[in-house]
């Protein structure tokens, strides 16, 4: 009887303290990966910037300028010679809002807030570490 009471007790306590999800997990290492992006960005720390990036990494940059929409393509390649060329970003311009918005599997949604910019952001977790595939950026008007 007293072997049944504790099974009863860890079983309880098993469903009200459940342990760390591999989505808790997930959500840590998306939030990892955006932060070396925007922070491999601001001190234009190309080496921390590049661990971020999915070989496949495609940038979309939608702006307006008399009017119109217009949207280029970055290919990671180049993206990587203007973080190393542009130089590092004041303190006081830095802002960055990460929100981890979904997760399924291998792939994940997440978006990121900065003073000039909004990235919607696209990852796949490959060879085992979240890399950001794709990028669509608005700029803030």
């Amino acid at each position: 009887m007293k072997y049944v009471a504790l099974a009863a007790a860890v079983f309880v306590l098993s469903l009200t303290c459940p342990a760390a999800s591999p989505q808790a997990s997930d959500e840590s290492g998306i939030r990892s990966t955006v932060t070396d992006y925007i922070e491999g960005y601001y001190t234009a720390d190309a080496a921390r910037f590049e661990r971020s990036l999915h070989p496949h990494y495609l940038k979309h940059t939608i702006s307006q300028s008399n009017g119109q929409l217009r949207m280029t393509e970055t290919t990671g390649l180049q993206i990587l010679q203007e973080v190393r060329s542009t130089g590092v970003t004041r303190p006081a311009d830095r802002k960055e809002e990460i929100t981890v918005l979904d997760v399924n599997g291998d792939i994940a949604s997440a978006k990121l807030v900065t003073a000039h910019w909004v990235d919607y952001i696209t990852l796949s977790k490959w060879e085992g570490q979240w890399k950001i595939v794709s990028v669509v950026l608005r700029e803030n008007e």
